[in-house]
């Protein structure tokens, strides 16, 4: 993942009870598979190098039971702990907000949504029974991810499609290797538990 080739497509899975989904690419191939285990007490993700599952590449993992609060532990397959996702506790009710953390705890990047309003609508219109399938092709919230002098480096937007279930992320400025890595893992946790939330 550290060399992905942006803009990179995230599309979860119809028909699983878990929240698996594929990213992909510019030139479609792809670069992980995401599972998140269910029935379990704290988040726990598995990165796969492609949908066969053979090779398991990182792992993310709470650190407490799930809760607004909770911070996401990045491992490779050595268990070597390399960086973090913190929610930003209860300001991430209205306005989603995660720190993305080295592994010395230094916060070096920041995702934040830019326009709260559209998941408001997005989740409003989804309880209307029947209009309720359309809430994926009206409402498209966006995410920035950017270094603590406001500088954007990534964008994620929620793509138009059935269900709501795709993504793409767009790289808008350089980052290294090892801050690219990071910061895909936090938006794949994010992705998650913002869509979670709705």
């Amino acid at each position: 993942m550290k060399n992905a080739q942006f803009p990179l497509n995230l599309t979860f899975k119809i028909g699983t009870l878990s929240n698996d989904f594929v990213v992909s690419d510019v030139k479609e191939q792809t670069i992980a598979y995401v599972r998140q285990k269910m029935f379990k007490f704290v988040d726990d993700i598995s990165v796969f190098s492609d949908d066969s599952r053979a090779q398991l590449d990182y792992k993310i993992k709470a650190n407490k039971w799930i809760d607004f609060s909770a911070s996401y532990i990045f491992s490779d397959n050595l268990d070597y702990e390399f960086g973090r996702v913190a929610r930003k506790g209860m300001a991430s009710l209205w306005k989603a907000k995660y720190l993305v953390c080295d592994n010395e705890s230094q916060n070096d990047f920041i995702i934040q949504e830019e326009n709260p309003w559209a998941k408001v609508f997005d989740t409003l219109l989804g309880e209307v029974p029947v209009l309720g399938i359309l809430t994926g092709y009206l409402f498209h919230p966006k995410y920035k991810v950017s270094r603590p002098d406001g500088t954007i480096v990534v964008r994620i937007t929620k793509e138009p499609s059935m269900f709501g279930r795709k993504f793409k992320v767009e790289k808008l400025a350089e980052i290294t290797e090892n801050e690219q890595e990071r910061i895909l893992l936090s938006v794949m946790m994010m992705i998650i538990l913002e869509r979670r939330r709705g």
